[in-house]
């Protein structure tokens, strides 16, 4: 017989978190890194901050969020590392490295190809780029240059490092992971690091997207900025494509993630393929 009391019962938490604390969270986190929490992610809120009132030997949220607004710097950026979800794999959506091949080995015979890989993560995506790049010219010294950034700056210390567990791999071609990973022995062994050639080829930045200003002036062939749109409300969306626009060369490609689409951006960008966009005809490109 189930007990019903038993699995009635709220849990039980170590602090109170109620609509006034998360309402605040999400203002909070809103103004920082432009993400729109829905009333579903409360639950994974109080699970991540709770943490960090730990860490700072706090009693509750009202006086933790006092400490975030206070505009101590490091708390702020730990508040929003917290709460940036990271969810990321090698050669995820694989679909768009052969169209991005394609492009590269296209365009790379009248110039170097930049590339920004605007939501790095743990360095899984930009480390595809890289390798996609590698395999298309033959070469670790291909006419490509990469940036990676992210907002959050623990998972670029992750990316920068290149350090991974070895199932972070297992789906991968052997002789890719081969010719790009060394496996780690003795107290490393169950990890591989990426070889320093590829590594090389990309240069990660801390970038918040909702800045006012990017340390970077373009012009990029290729932005790949997927699966980070979701997580932004339609405005704030179109204000990032309308800053991507004049970055970009005329003839550049923007990849999407699977679930985004920029149907309110129809008169900046032209959908050239599955979730690969163009820059339309008259958008403010150089």
């Amino acid at each position: 017989m189930t007990d019903t009391a038993a699995v009635d019962q709220p849990r039980i938490r170590d602090f109170d978190f109620d609509d006034r604390d998360f309402e605040r969270v999400r203002k909070l986190i809103y103004g920082y890194a432009g993400i729109s929490l829905s009333s579903a992610k409360r639950d994974m809120v109080y699970s991540r901050l709770s943490r960090r009132l730990r860490q700072l030997d706090l009693e509750s949220f009202g006086a933790y969020l006092d400490h975030v607004e206070s505009g101590d710097a490091e708390e702020c950026e730990a508040f929003t590392n917290a709460l940036t979800t990271n969810l990321t794999s090698f050669f995820r959506e694989a679909h768009h490295f052969p169209i991005f091949a394609e492009h590269i080995q296209r365009a790379g015979a009248t110039h170097p190809q930049t590339v920004w890989c605007s939501a790095a993560s743990t360095g899984e995506e930009p480390y595809s780029i890289a390798m996609t790049a590698v395999e298309t010219f033959g070469s670790f010294s291909p006419p490509v240059r990469i940036l990676a950034s992210d907002v959050d700056t623990n998972v670029l210390d992750t990316a920068h490092t290149g350090v991974y567990s070895e199932d972070r791999v297992e789906k991968l071609d052997p002789k890719r992971v081969q010719r790009f990973f060394k496996r780690g022995t003795g107290a490393n062994a169950g990890k591989v690091r990426v070889r320093d050639e590829l590594r090389n080829l990309v240069t990660f930045r801390r970038i918040n997207l909702l800045e006012d200003s990017w340390p970077m002036r373009g012009l990029f062939d290729v932005i790949f900025c997927r699966n980070v749109m979701i997580y932004f409300d339609k405005p704030t969306q179109l204000t990032i494509l309308e800053r991507f626009a004049p970055l970009m060369r005329s003839d550049g490609l923007l990849f999407a993630g699977h679930s985004e689409s920029f149907h309110n951006a129809a008169h900046l960008f032209r959908l050239r393929g599955k979730t690969v966009y163009g820059l339309a005809s008259g958008s403010k490109a150089r």
